[in-house]
């Protein structure tokens, strides 16, 4: 049989092209990953002010709930922001799922062939997938949270979900995830876009410096927002929201 039979009857004789779509959803899968990863540091800073103390806290929490433009807070303009990052955040998941190993055979025969290379960047993309599988779930429940309940934001409210609700292991797992697999997606991306143009050596230390910063940063955090909720664990229990140190000025003046 030729090689013209064959492909007739293949149907490729019909492809005027190749398809560019694989290459549309790569790049939709890039340019997502990028927002997550950009939001998930803008997102850790946001959280760390805790570290320059409760009114710092407060003062970026209302900034969010629009009370700096309006005089008044608004708990929704945070879950309107929510939404948009779980949208992002399902679509980027979809596109990357069509990478991964869809049963169990190709998944050993994926790893036989990552432990036979020993490459380093191989090795990379699986911690990527094993990472990005485990947020499924704990970063979906992390956001569901803040979309419902954007209200109980604040310094009383986020230390007392880590110390009297006890879900600081919770967070700290999240932590670890979102770290590892946000630098490496960035990391990769670097490669596959070949931007900056710097060598895959220096890229990989660059990745390394930036999650070792981010998890400093995000341990710090999570031990300041556990001291806070244990000090003020009756507050948290009685409902009460975190007042800043001039409203209560103002309070005591008043009086």
């Amino acid at each position: 049989m030729s090689s013209e039979t064959l492909i007739i009857q293949a149907g490729l004789s019909e492809r005027s092209r190749k398809s560019r779509l694989p290459a549309r959803l790569d790049l939709l899968q890039s340019l997502s990953g990028l927002f997550l990863a950009l939001f998930m540091w803008g997102h850790m800073f946001f959280v760390a002010s805790i570290l320059l103390g409760k009114d710092a806290m407060w003062t970026i929490t209302k900034f969010f709930e629009g009370y700096h433009f309006f005089g008044k807070a608004y708990p929704w303009l945070v879950s309107v922001v929510v939404a948009v990052v779980i949208a992002v955040f399902v679509v980027h998941a979809m596109l990357a799922v069509r990478k991964f190993p869809i049963n169990y055979r190709q998944f050993r025969v994926f790893r036989a062939h990552a432990k036979s290379m020993r490459h380093g960047d191989t090795t990379l993309w699986m911690w990527q997938v094993y990472s990005g599988f485990a947020m499924f779930f704990l970063a979906s429940a992390h956001l569901y949270q803040m979309l419902v309940w954007p209200q109980d934001i604040g310094p009383f409210g986020s230390g007392g979900r880590m110390w009297v609700d006890g879900l600081w292991p919770f967070y700290l797992v999240l932590l670890l995830l979102v770290e590892f697999h946000g630098s490496i997606g960035l990391y990769r991306l670097a490669v596959k876009w070949c931007w900056p143009n710097c060598s895959r050596e220096f890229l990989k230390k660059l990745k390394w410096g930036i999650t070792a910063f981010f998890l400093v940063l995000g341990l710090a955090t999570l031990g300041a927002y556990m001291k806070i909720g244990y000090d003020y664990q009756e507050n948290y229990k009685n409902g009460e929201r975190y007042t800043p140190t001039w409203a209560q000025q103002a309070e005591e003046s008043a009086k």
